[in-house]
Parts: C-alpha cells; sequence; structure tokens
C-alpha cells in the first residue's frame, strides 16, 4: 500500500509493525503455537491454504481446462448424471474420471446429488453458462505455453514467435496488413465472446441517453456497437478498426439490421485521424494493449475527432482496483506482457494520459463487477482553450 501522502510517524510504526509481524509468521516455531492455539488457528488455517493454493494453482487451472476440453461442465448443464452415463457422454476411462470427478468437486466446478448423481457446482454453474468463460479458458492454452519460464519472459520480455504474440496478430504488424484470414477469425471470435462479458457492465454503468453519435475505436466485430445499437435505438455509431477486422464488424451490423445506422471505417489508430460526427469515443479494452507513447496517439486522435461537448470513455481491467489487485497486476500483467506490448494501468495514470491529451474531469464511474472491467470517462475540452 502507497504511504505517500500519509503522516510519515504514522506510516513508519505500520512499517515497523508489518516487519516484525512478517518475522513472526516466517518462524516456523510461531506457526505451529498458532496452528495449535485455539484463537489463531482459524487464521493460520486459512493462512496456510491460500499458500498452498498460490503453489499449486496450475493444477487448478489443468483441471478446469480438462472439464472444458472435455465438455463436462456443458453436458452436466443439461441436468445430472450418473457416473457410468457422464463416461459414455465424454469417453474418459473409470478411473481417469474418477480423478476428474474428484478434482472438481474439490474446486466446486462438480457437486453430488444426494442420490450420488453428478451436477453442477457453484463455481462450475457459471461457467458452464457462459461460451465466453469457457473460450478464455481455452485459449489460455497459449498463455501457459509463454509462461513455461517466466523469468525468461521477465528478463527479455515477449518473443516475435511467443504463443500469444503469434495469435494477436496486430502486436507485430501494426499496419493491419498482409493478416491470414484465419489468424483475423480466430482472435476476432475471442475477442467478440468476450467482449459480450462486459459490454451489459458497461452500458449499466453509463447511460448513453445523452450522446448522438458513438465512435467505437478499435471495436473489433462490432459486438459492442451492436449491443450499445440495440439498447439506445436513437444512436447512430461509428466502428473504426483495421481493414480486415472492420469489414467483418460490417457483416455483423448487416446482419443484425444496423446497416443504415453504423458507418465502418478501415484504418488504423496509430496513423490514421478518427472519423468526425460523434460526441462519445469509446475505446473498449484497447488502452492496456498498447504502450504509454501509443495512448497518447490514440487519446489525441479522439480528442481531435471529438466536438467541445463530446466524451471518452475508456473501459477495461485496471490496476490496483481494490478487491481485484490480482486480476489487473498478476493476470493482465503478465498477460499483456507475453502478447508483447501494454500494461495494466491504475485510474490515476490513466488520467492523467487523458489530461495530457487535451481531455477534462477524467472521473472513475462505479460497475457492479470491477473485477471484470472498470469505466472512465473524461471531457473534451473547449476548442477554444
Amino acid at each position: 500500500m502507497s504511504t505517500l501522502g500519509a503522516d510519515p510517524v504514522a506510516a513508519a510504526w505500520r512499517d515497523r509493525l508489518q516487519a516484525a509481524a512478517n518475522a513472526a509468521i516466517a518462524s516456523p516455531r510461531f506457526r505451529r503455537f498458532a496452528a495449535r492455539f485455539t484463537l489463531t488457528r482459524p487464521i493460520a488455517r486459512r493462512r496456510a491454504k491460500a499458500v498452498f493454493d498460490l503453489v499449486s494453482g496450475f493444477v487448478y487451472s489443468q483441471v478446469l481446462l480438462a472439464c472444458v476440453r472435455l465438455d463436462l461442465l456443458s453436458v452436466l448443464a443439461e441436468g445430472p448424471l450418473s457416473e457410468e452415463a457422464l463416461r459414455l457422454r465424454i469417453g474418459l476411462p473409470a478411473e481417469g474420471l474418477q480423478r476428474l470427478i474428484d478434482a472438481a468437486i474439490a474446486l466446486q466446478l462438480l457437486a453430488r446429488c444426494r442420490d450420488g448423481r453428478l451436477q453442477l457446482g457453484s463455481v462450475g454453474a457459471p461457467i458452464a453458462g457462459d461460451p465466453g468463460i469457457a473460450a478464455l479458458i481455452e485459449h489460455h492454452a497459449l498463455f501457459y505455453a509463454d509462461l513455461r519460464d517466466p523469468v525468461a519472459l521477465l528478463r527479455d520480455g515477449a518473443r516475435a514467435d511467443g504463443e500469444l504474440a503469434r495469435y494477436w496478430p496486430y502486436c507485430a504488424n501494426r499496419a493491419g496488413t498482409g493478416f491470414a484470414p484465419e489468424r483475423i477469425a480466430a482472435y476476432s471470435q475471442l475477442m467478440s465472446t468476450s467482449q459480450s462479458l462486459i459490454a451489459s457492465e458497461v452500458l449499466d454503468a453509463w447511460s448513453m441517453r445523452r450522446h448522438r453519435r458513438v465512435l467505437d475505436v478499435g471495436g473489433g466485430d462490432g459486438t459492442f456497437l451492436t449491443a450499445v445499437a440495440t439498447r439506445w435505438p436513437h444512436l447512430d455509431g461509428f466502428l473504426f478498426d483495421l481493414p480486415p477486422v472492420a469489414e467483418r464488424a460490417a457483416a455483423r451490423f448487416a446482419a443484425h439490421g444496423l446497416g443504415t445506422r453504423t458507418v465502418v471505417v478501415g484504418g488504423s489508430f496509430l496513423r490514421d485521424p478518427l472519423p468526425l460526427g460523434a460526441d462519445l469515443v469509446t475505446l473498449i479494452r484497447v488502452l492496456h494493449d498498447h504502450d504509454d507513447a501509443s495512448v497518447m496517439t490514440v487519446l489525441r486522435a479522439a480528442r481531435a475527432a471529438l466536438p467541445a461537448d463530446g466524451q471518452v470513455l475508456i473501459a477495461e481491467p485496471m490496476s490496483a482496483t481494490p478487491g481485484a489487485e490480482s486480476v489487473g497486476d498478476a493476470y493482465f500483467g503478465f498477460y499483456l506482457l507475453a502478447m508483447g506490448r501494454g500494461r495494466p494501468r491504475t485510474p490515476a495514470r490513466i488520467g492523467e494520459l487523458l489530461l495530457a491529451a487535451g481531455f477534462t474531469r477524467p472521473r472513475l464511474i462505479p460497475t457492479a463487477m470491477p473485477m471484470q472491467t472498470s469505466v472512465m470517462v473524461a471531457d473534451a475540452a473547449s476548442r477554444s482553450s
């Protein structure tokens, strides 16, 4: 925890107390005492479990991956099954299935009915009910490969032939030309599936009733803008993304009957000006994919495209989010490193970048699930200022 701006004497005492507590916890003798003493035993057990969960978390993630790859959760979403019926559905030998069942029950992915049949557990149910989560779990197989040697990743950075760097082709090719269609389809589908998870969060947090036209920059295949247009029928929209991706967005809008309300523009926001005419620019999970220099480029482009009464909306997981620090700083910190560029940023840092780009009044908008996404909004400064 930062002590900037705090009373220096109180901060010094807190540091001393924390050091003393750490020294005690590190002592095997103290840990044995804490595990036996009635008042400290529950705390000691919780901490011991937290340490073991951190050490063994890679096993848990692989159990989850096995459940997804075998369609175990989606099969049980249809209703409880006996072990034998489940074995016939997923094709595992009895011994292997038993080990997976035991592990999945321990992780609350599965649970047993009173009659012994298997059903979804409290953790497995939301995964089975959302195909976007399953897609991300499957995608993580690439991430695991890049994390095989985390020290090398930290020392040398992402390799150009790394799994995530190759999966996200725009990391190495910012011009957006020469992409193989199958690569575009793969990452666009993942973006679309995962973006559906946060679209409702953003739209619940920020009313677009006051806006006239939305420009979604880096909008992928149009999943977010489709959600915007569906919820707010008075709004028209622009989508700006790399040309081969923008083509997919045009097809989506046509399929949803939004062709007359949306304009798709292909280009690179790192090189090309953004289209004029919108009073709200949205950047949904865009900034954290880029370094500070690129972020300043896109924010300045957004500012130049907006009228004096316009606004910019940024939505992405942010660093130092209370209760979700492990998501922003651990998960996304390493994911973006493996991708080859970008980093999670605190709301304060994003606010600094917004101000430097010419925006005013950057503020954090509360969301129902800040672990999933945080939302910041800023106003365009007056053209005459």
